[in-house]
């Protein structure tokens, strides 16, 4: 049996559990161990394959086993030999690239000095690199870059030093300057950087070789995987079980889920401003986790909570979640990473709809086009991602796209072979679809005009203050707190303090609030408050809790 036959068959039987693969897999697994594998695609499909088995594995055996190539994997010699044709797969001993956000350029400078290099290879950005070069060092060494013609890349290599990655040089000098996080952000953003990140195990850098959340419980897959459409009623009535974890956990997991997504050429602000404090595991049964992860304070969004979720099975990252939550609605944008589709995508589903109704008290659920395959988003588009919600009942409040939707169910009727066309689902896939287990609402994410509070707070700061917005911040704080009756926010917790002064115009701007009574105007003290704490969440329970509250700020934006 030659080795490109074991390596398909071994992928053939991946996903197949609960009668005598276990022992052929284990067969398969030795073989495969000691071939070298004719290309460099074999060499990955293997990978990936080992990864599957690690998040399902059959027994404590074939885990061992898999363990085991995964940690000799970057040691292998055909990976060794075919190393340029797999970059960017996110394997152990390879190399990746990507222009990473500024955040996570700093993150990875931070933990892997040295591992980041500057891509110089078609850097577009070089003269507004060079114009910029005196910002990042000290006066006396004006003169030389005044008078002498280096391109960007050798000054960059003679202002680093011989102990200083061109990479690390760049980041730790732009996050030196002077100014706002967000503006040091934007200047290194408008710099154009591309990066190399080493893969190395022996640097410790990150890989999805050995993506592992620490010291979770393994569950064995002894039956077949379920790929059942769940019950989302049924869901939301099966709490999962809630496990809070301390902040050191909680940067191991941040840690992990921001690895993920970098290893996969993505970013998330939510798990990129992540914050230990706030980081929870909802147990979901047979090895799945939820790694739930709130954002710091001063990165939280003015209205909605948002949380990101990394979905873990026997601690293996196989996808990422994202949500907000605001008058018990909630978005999901739910992604599966490739080497785990077509599993159990949607029995987790399910679980994803449950914890986010269990973390924000949510009965209405919204999702926006990309995830459906609008915007764009040709992936989505063309795995059918449209059907798959229509099928677990969301609908579009749109006329005309259920209109649309029902032609194609009367066609699928008559011929079952019928296949819905592209340019069509591209079309209904540009409107939002919704799930609801109670009444239909207009207040809920995706229909209610969120903009219209921001734009109210526009209008009124432009016609008190001008120009001079952080006065008008403080006079606005000052003069709710006195509205409220409140005293000595400034001596709150610095958090709680920022989002007084957040809130404070739309405190001023709610209709008829100088007509609250004292509770009312106390419990919207707490939601405030709750804004700037350790969870996120208690402030959506807080503020769907408080209906004066709710009427005003639906006041507000018909208005």
């Amino acid at each position: 049996m030659s080795t490109s036959a074991r390596l398909a068959e071994l992928e053939r039987l991946r996903a197949r559990f609960g009668g005598g693969e276990a022992a052929r897999k284990l067969e398969l697994l030795a073989e495969l161990e000691r071939a070298r594998l004719p290309s460099a695609k074999a060499v990955e499909r293997l990978h990936e394959t080992l990864c599957f088995l690690r998040a399902y594995p059959d027994d404590e055996r074939v885990l061992l086993q898999v363990v085991g190539m995964l940690e000799r994997f970057h040691r292998r010699a055909d990976l060794r030999g075919h190393r340029p044709l797999l970059a960017d797969t996110g394997i152990a001993g390879t190399r990746l690239s990507f222009s990473f956000f500024a955040d996570t350029a700093r993150w990875l400078s931070r933990r892997l000095p040295g591992a980041l290099r500057v891509a110089w290879s078609g850097y577009e950005q070089a003269d507004r690199l060079l114009e910029r070069l005196p910002l990042l060092v000290t006066w006396p060494e004006t003169p030389g870059l005044d008078e002498v013609d280096m391109s960007a890349r050798a000054w960059v290599r003679r202002l680093a030093g011989p102990g200083t990655s061109d990479a690390d040089f760049l980041i730790r000098r732009v996050f030196a300057l002077a100014g706002t996080h967000a503006e040091q952000e934007l200047f290194f953003d408008e710099l154009g950087l591309d990066f190399d990140l080493d893969l190395s195990p022996e640097r410790g850098a990150p890989s999805r070789t050995r993506a592992l959340a620490p010291e979770r419980p393994v569950h064995y897959q002894r039956g077949p995987l379920r790929r059942e459409r769940p019950d989302l009623r049924a869901e939301l009535r099966r709490p999962a079980r809630e496990r809070p974890v301390d902040a050191r956990t909680g940067e191991q997991l941040i840690d992990l889920a921001r690895e993920s997504m970098v290893l996969r050429h993505r970013d998330l602000d939510a798990f990129a401003y992540g914050d230990p404090r706030d980081v929870r595991l909802f147990d979901c049964g047979d090895g799945l986790e939820l790694a739930v992860i709130g954002v710091k304070p001063e990165r939280r969004l003015l209205l909605e909570a948002v949380y990101a979720y990394l979905t873990l099975k026997n601690g293996v990252p196989i996808g990422y979640v994202l949500t907000s939550g605001f008058f018990q609605s909630s978005e999901i944008a739910y992604n599966v990473f490739d080497t785990f589709r077509g599993g159990e995508a949607g029995v987790i589903y399910g679980r994803v709809v449950g914890v986010t109704r269990q973390l924000y008290g949510s009965d209405t659920f919204t999702i926006y086009p990309y995830q459906l395959g609008g915007q764009g988003n040709t992936e989505g588009l063309a795995s059918g991602s449209w059907w798959f919600y229509q099928k677990l009942g969301f609908r579009a409040r749109d006329p005309g796209v259920l209109a649309t939707m029902r032609r194609e169910l009367a066609r699928l009727a008559r011929d079952p072979r019928h296949r819905t066309p592209l340019a069509t689902l591209r079309e209904i896939a540009e409107h939002n679809v919704y799930w609801s287990a109670g009444r239909t609402r207009d207040d809920v994410i995706g229909v209610f005009a969120l903009a219209n509070l921001g734009l109210a707070v526009t209008d009124f700061l432009a016609r008190r203050f001008g120009a001079d917005r952080e006065r008008g911040l403080e006079t606005c704080a000052d003069e709710a707190a006195r509205l409220c009756g409140l005293r000595g926010w400034r001596r709150w917790p610095a958090e709680q303090a920022l989002w007084w002064r957040r809130w404070s115009p739309l405190v001023l701007l709610l209709p008829g609030v100088e007509r609250w009574s004292a509770r009312d105007r106390a419990d919207l003290v707490a939601v405030v408050r709750a804004k700037g704490g350790r969870r996120e969440s208690d402030y959506v329970r807080l503020l769907d809790g408080h209906a004066r509250l709710r009427r005003a700020l639906r006041a507000l934006a018909r208005a």
